[in-house]
């Protein structure tokens, strides 16, 4: 039978996490119309081929393995898109618990709105005790996404949605392109980037995008594992990243008013230290990481 929809994990040297995200994933509720999942090993070198080989997936469900060399989540979502036979499209992460309805609160969307591109609500989940630093307005950092209450058309370049909950009809990428390589995480590289790149392509293009927060993410979260260093390196390599993107391949000098962005944000933590102390500066501490990012973009030219 057909699939409509095509649920795609991508997954790269997880197996620990993703044991767990399987097992989650069997309590999702199966939609109306027929589905697949697809699951893109993305030359992970641990016991992931093992782990996927000996699984034992629920009863009437179609599922498929297949395994992608280059590294790189761009790199694995594109051949996703390539392997898949649904209509649709629908990428989740491999470190995410689904939420039952999740698969029919998208189907609900569909039916009432017909979208192109379409995404839905991430909440964090820890997996341990929170780190008393780790401030509420760090969260959305570590995924957590509610852009609006109730669903409606996005229209706007800065509310994206992001890349553990979203989907979009395949046929799409012939009008957009698929994910560019030059974005996305590539093993330790926890740079991202590729899918608010996708969706305002999708903008651009003038798509119907759609957001329903009755399809829920659950992002569990390692909290033992989290340093305040995870999130400066981020914050430098957004910088870094958003800087690239715009410099079309050229480097040069970088100019000044970065410079005074940077000086400003760096006197803004200063003056925190003092105030504050050094450990309620953490925020001010990612800016400062941000424009220096962008900085060196222009120095060293766009990341590749």
């Amino acid at each position: 039978m057909q699939a409509t929809y095509t649920v795609a994990l991508c997954t790269h040297n997880h197996a620990d996490r993703l044991a767990r995200t399987l097992r989650d994933l069997a309590l999702v509720r199966s939609p109306q119309k027929a589905w697949e999942l697809l699951i893109v090993d993305n030359a992970s070198a641990d016991d992931t081929p093992a782990l996927l080989a000996r699984h034992s997936w629920p009863q009437g469900w179609t599922v498929r393995v297949v395994r992608e060399a280059k590294l790189g989540l761009s790199n694995a979502r594109n051949r996703a898109i390539a392997d898949a036979t649904g209509e649709y499209v629908i990428f989740f992460d491999d470190d995410e618990t689904a939420d039952p309805d999740w698969l029919l609160a998208y189907e609900r969307l569909i039916e009432a709105h017909r979208p192109d591109v379409f995404g839905g609500r991430i909440a964090v989940l820890f997996e341990d005790t929170r780190p008393a630093w780790l401030s509420d307005e760090l969260l959305g950092f570590l995924g957590e996404l509610a852009r609006f209450p109730d669903i409606r058309p996005l229209t706007d370049p800065s509310t994206s949605f992001f890349g553990g909950n979203f989907g979009f009809r395949r046929e799409i990428v012939s009008r957009i392109g698929d994910f560019s390589p030059d974005l996305g995480r590539k093993g330790g590289d926890n740079t991202g980037g590729e899918e608010v790149d996708f969706y305002r392509r999708a903008l651009a293009a003038q798509l119907s995008i759609w957001w329903t927060p009755e399809a829920l993410i659950h992002h569990r979260i390692q909290a033992a594992k989290l340093s305040p260093g995870y999130f400066r390196d981020l914050h430098y390599k957004q910088g870094r990243m958003e800087a690239s993107r715009a410099l079309d391949h050229r480097r040069g000098l970088p100019p000044p008013y970065l410079f005074g962005q940077l000086l400003r944000a760096s006197t803004t933590l200063l003056r925190q230290v003092f105030t504050l102390g050094p450990a309620r500066t953490l925020r001010q501490q990612m800016n400062v990481c941000y424009f220096a990012g962008r900085i060196v973009a222009h120095l060293r030219g766009p990341r590749r």
